[in-house]
C-alpha cells in the first residue's frame, strides 16, 4: 500500500465515521429498570411502571399484551402503576419485564435500546437507530 492510498483509506474513513448516528458512537451502556413492586390483597402493584415505559420507550399496550400473555391474567393501568390480578414475586415480574426488554426493545446485532417499530410493506419490524440493523418483530 502506497502512502497515498493510505491517505485515501484515511479520508474515507472519516468520512464514514461522520455519517454515522450519534447514538452509535456514544459509550454509555444500557441499564435494566429496576421493577419495584408488592403486593396489595390479591393483586401485585408495579410502582414504577410509568418511568419504565418512558425508559424503554415503547406503547404501554404492547408491554400489557406481553405481560397478559406470559403470565396468563388480566392487569390494568392507574395512576402509572401496573396492576397485575394475582400475586407475583418482584422477582418474576422483574424476569418478565426483562424479557420484554430482550425480545421487543435491544438491538439483536449491537444491543442497545435505541430502537423503534416501523411498518415496513405491512411487516412490523425494529430498526435499530444506533447502528441501522432491522429485525423482525415477533407477533403477540
Amino acid at each position: 500500500m502506497t502512502a497515498k492510498d493510505s491517505m485515501n483509506y484515511e479520508k474515507m474513513l472519516d468520512r464514514l465515521y461522520m455519517s454515522l448516528p450519534k447514538q452509535a458512537l456514544a459509550k454509555e451502556r444500557f441499564e435494566m429498570p429496576v421493577v419495584e413492586s408488592h403486593i396489595e390483597g390479591t393483586k401485585t402493584i408495579v410502582k414504577n411502571f410509568s418511568s419504565i415505559i418512558k425508559l424503554i420507550n415503547r406503547d404501554e399496550k404492547h408491554l400489557l399484551k406481553f405481560i397478559t400473555r406470559e403470565i396468563g391474567t388480566s392487569c390494568s393501568i392507574s395512576e402509572g402503576r401496573l396492576i397485575l390480578n394475582g400475586k407475583f414475586s418482584e422477582k418474576n415480574v422483574t424476569e418478565l419485564i426483562h424479557n420484554y426488554i430482550k425480545e421487543f426493545v435491544l438491538c439483536r446485532e449491537c444491543n442497545r435500546p435505541d430502537t423503534k417499530f416501523i411498518d415496513r410493506q405491512g411487516v412490523k419490524v425494529m430498526k435499530c437507530e444506533a447502528c441501522g440493523a432491522i429485525s423482525p418483530v415477533k407477533h403477540l
